[in-house]
C-alpha cells in the first residue's frame, strides 16, 4: 500500500518538494495539496503534465482550513508541511492539528530537496519576509559582474498562474514579463535583474529550470530566496539577511532559523534606523546558534526620485505586500520617505480599499496607516488601482520594488522610494565573494 499524503503549501515549497521527491516515488500517494497565504490557488489541479505518470488526473489543491476533514476523507499516513514564514508556534498548532486528526507531521529538509548545480551556487535568503534579500541579492550580483563573471539568477517559485505554462520562465526582457503575465509580486523580483540586463529564471519545475540555467554557461548561480525558506539548490555560499527590526525574529520562525543556522554569510541590515540593543539581540543570537558565521554589518538607506513633492502633501503609501502581510511589518521604505521629507499627512488607505484589498485589511489586521502592494492577478492588480485612485491624497508614494505606475494608470502624482544595500565597515560582500570566486569559482 502507498502512503497516502497532503502537502501542505502556498504554490512554491510544495510544489517543489512534490517534484524532487514524491512525483515518481511508487511508495507514496499525495492525495492532495493544501493551500494559503496566497488568493485563488486553492480550488485549482496541480496538472498531469507536471504532477507525472502516477497521477494522470493531477493533484487536487484545497484550502488549507480543510485539513482535517481531507485527513480523514483519505485516511492519510503524513502530512508535509512545506511553506514558510511561520513562527514556531503556528508551526507547532498545525503539527498538533494533523497529530489529533490521526496522522504523521513531518517537514522536509536540504538532503531531500536541495538539488545539486554544475556550477558554483551563491543563495541569497533570510530569516523573514522582507529583511532585505532583494538589495543582497542586487549587491552580491553586481559585485560577482564586476569581477567579470557571468551570473545567472534564478527566483524562489511564484506560480500563480497557468502552472504548465509557467514550469519554466525566462526573464531578460520586460517583453518576457508581459508574456509570462507576471503579477506584481513577480514583476518587483525579476525588473531589477532586467534592469542590470541580467538574466533571471522561476517557474515550477526547479530540475528543468537548473538544466536550462546550465546551459547558459554561467560562471555563478544565484538563487534569489523567497520569503524565509532554504534555497532549492545546495549552495556553496549561503548568505542570510537578519533585520533587527524584528529581534528575535530569527530564532522564533519558520524555517528562516533554519537558514540561520546553516548560513556562512549573516548580513545583519537596516541598521541605520534600528535600535542598538535589538542589533546587540540579533549579535547575541547569531554568536549563540552560529558562531562561525562570518557577520556582516549593513544599512538599506532610502533614494527617493523627487523628495520635493512629497514636503506638505498628504501622502498615500503603498509598500510591498508579502514584507507587510505574512511578512507582519506595520511600515517600509515609503513610510520612512513619508516622515523623512515631510509629508503634512499620511492618509488611511482603508477607507477607499476595495474587494480582496479590504479583505486583506479584515485578515491582516495590524495594518493601518500602508496600503500593501497586493498584485497576485489581474484583478487584485485592478482593485490595488481602484484603491489608489479612491484615496484623498495628494501625492501617492511607491516603496515596492517596481514602479507601480507600469502596470496601472494612477490619477494623482506619485514619488518612488528605492532602498539598496550599503555595508557597514569590514567584513563586506567584496571580501566574502572575492574568497569564494578564488575558492570555488576560479578553481572550477
Amino acid at each position: 500500500m502507498r502512503k497516502r499524503v497532503i502537502i501542505m503549501g502556498a504554490a512554491g515549497r510544495d510544489f517543489h518538494n512534490f517534484n524532487v521527491y514524491f512525483r515518481d516515488n511508487e511508495e507514496y500517494e499525495v492525495v492532495a495539496f493544501t493551500a494559503t497565504q496566497i488568493p485563488d490557488i486553492e480550488g485549482r489541479v496541480y496538472p498531469p503534465e507536471l504532477a507525472g505518470r502516477l497521477y494522470p488526473n493531477g493533484i487536487p489543491i484545497e484550502p488549507e482550513s480543510k485539513l482535517v476533514e481531507l485527513i480523514k476523507k483519505y485516511n492519510v499516513d503524513e502530512v508535509i508541511l512545506a511553506y514558510s514564514d511561520l513562527s514556531h508556534q503556528y508551526v507547532m498548532e498545525r503539527a498538533a492539528i494533523v497529530l489529533a486528526a490521526g496522522a504523521d507531521f513531518k517537514l522536509m529538509g536540504p538532503t531531500h530537496t536541495m538539488l545539486k548545480s554544475k556550477k558554483p551556487v551563491v543563495a541569497v535568503c533570510a530569516v523573514r519576509t522582507g529583511c532585505g534579500k532583494s538589495q543582497t541579492t542586487r549587491r552580491v550580483l553586481d559585485i560577482l559582474r564586476s569581477r567579470g563573471l557571468k551570473v545567472v539568477s534564478i527566483r524562489h517559485p511564484m506560480p500563480y498562474g497557468d502552472l504548465v505554462a509557467q514550469k519554466v520562465q525566462r526573464f531578460a526582457t520586460y517583453e518576457d514579463l508581459d508574456k509570462h503575465k507576471c503579477t506584481i509580486e513577480e514583476r518587483e523580483e525579476y525588473e531589477p535583474h532586467i534592469d542590470r540586463r541580467s538574466v533571471i529564471y522561476a517557474g515550477v519545475d526547479y530540475q528543468a529550470i537548473l538544466e536550462s540555467a546550465e546551459a547558459e554557461n554561467p560562471d555563478v548561480i544565484l538563487w534569489d530566496g523567497g520569503n524565509n525558506d532554504f534555497p532549492f539548490y545546495k549552495p556553496d555560499l549561503l548568505i542570510v539577511v537578519a533585520d533587527p527590526h524584528r529581534a528575535g525574529h530569527e530564532v522564533s520562525y519558520h524555517p528562516g532559523m533554519t537558514n540561520l543556522l546553516m548560513a556562512d554569510v549573516i548580513v545583519i541590515n537596516k541598521e541605520e534606523t534600528a535600535a542598538p540593543e535589538a542589533i546587540e539581540t540579533v549579535r547575541k543570537n547569531i554568536e549563540k546558534w552560529n558562531p562561525r558565521a562570518t557577520v556582516i554589518d549593513a544599512a538599506s538607506p532610502i533614494f527617493v526620485e523627487d523628495p520635493g513633492l512629497i514636503k506638505g502633501k498628504r501622502a498615500l503609501v503603498v509598500e510591498d505586500g508579502p514584507t507587510l502581510t505574512h511578512g507582519e511589518m506595520r511600515y517600509g521604505a515609503g513610510f520612512v520617505a513619508a516622515k523623512k521629507f515631510g509629508a503634512s499627512q499620511i492618509v488611511d488607505p482603508r477607507p477607499y480599499a476595495v474587494g480582496s484589498i479590504l479583505e486583506t485589511y479584515k485578515k491582516y489586521t495590524h495594518l493601518d496607516l500602508i496600503l500593501p502592494a497586493m498584485g497576485y492577478g489581474e484583478k487584485q492588480i485592478r482593485e490595488l488601482e481602484e484603491t489608489i485612485n479612491r484615496a484623498e491624497a495628494d501625492v501617492v508614494i511607491i516603496g515596492t520594488p517596481i514602479d507601480l505606475r507600469r502596470v496601472m494608470k494612477l490619477n494623482k502624482p506619485a514619488v518612488r522610494v528605492r532602498y539598496e544595500l550599503q555595508e557597514i565597515g569590514k567584513p563586506n560582500l567584496e571580501d566574502v565573494l572575492d574568497r569564494f570566486i578564488a575558492e570555488k569559482v576560479r578553481r572550477v
